[in-house]
């Protein structure tokens, strides 16, 4: 695949989640130049740990997406059993579908093109409610984990960090002049981006041309400023 089919997928992908968001996700790009590096924020769940927070995270995609999983990491300071110090998600989902008996991951459990950034984020909410404690991206954060839960939260290391994480995340989103939704009926709503961003993503001519070539397209029309 070359960059501009992979460029293609990606703005259909955003301009999809523009017009029908992800419950509880608020996504943009990094540069209007460069459809391969997304900003996230997520908001999070009610009634879970992560109630009342506001996670920055990026999505950085391959030249060959979707063939190709994309990144996905926490900018947010995050304790949990999957991510790893440097915020990377570790997530069956974004790992290639190779054949790996020693990671305890099936084929099928892992990337293909099939997937899309929607299941990304889906998946990365529900491992923060559910985390996976047998393959641990940080042992530490997996080990308090196990005792949280199997003490019926009575050993509440794992949550004070959590609650005190959420804190902390409160203030980015104070200084954003980001409203954090504190009931079900506002997480529920579409965190849509403004109108303007809207149209520009809807322009025919604002990521590719339909009339080049894939071949002659440079990868370098998509690189930061």
């Amino acid at each position: 695949m070359t960059a501009a089919s992979s460029a293609k997928v990606l703005s259909t992908e955003l301009n999809k989640l523009t017009k029908e968001p992800v419950e509880g996700f608020s996504i943009s790009l990094k540069s209007e130049h460069n459809l391969y590096e997304w900003k996230v924020a997520i908001f999070g769940p009610p009634k879970t740990l992560y109630e009342g927070g506001y996670f920055k995270a990026e999505m950085t995609f391959p030249k060959d997406y979707p063939y190709s999983p994309p990144t996905f990491r926490f900018r947010t300071e995050m304790w949990h059993p999957n991510i790893y110090e440097n915020g990377d998600v570790c997530i069956s989902i974004l790992h290639p579908p190779v054949d790996d008996p020693q990671s305890g991951e099936l084929p099928s459990e892992r990337w293909n093109p099939t997937q899309n950034v929607r299941t990304v984020l889906l998946s990365v909410i529900s491992l923060l409610n559910e985390p996976n404690t047998f393959s641990p991206a940080n042992v530490d954060a997996s080990v308090m984990y196990r005792k949280f839960k199997e003490s019926g939260g009575s050993e509440d290391e794992y949550k004070t960090i959590i609650v005190e994480q959420v804190k902390k995340s409160q203030k980015d989103a104070e200084r954003d002049g980001v409203k954090i939704p504190t009931t079900l009926d506002e997480y529920c709503i579409k965190w849509a981006p403004e109108r303007d961003t809207v149209e520009e993503i809807e322009s025919e001519n604002f990521w590719y041309d339909d009339d080049d070539d894939d071949d002659d397209m440079d990868s370098e029309d998509f690189e930061d400023d």
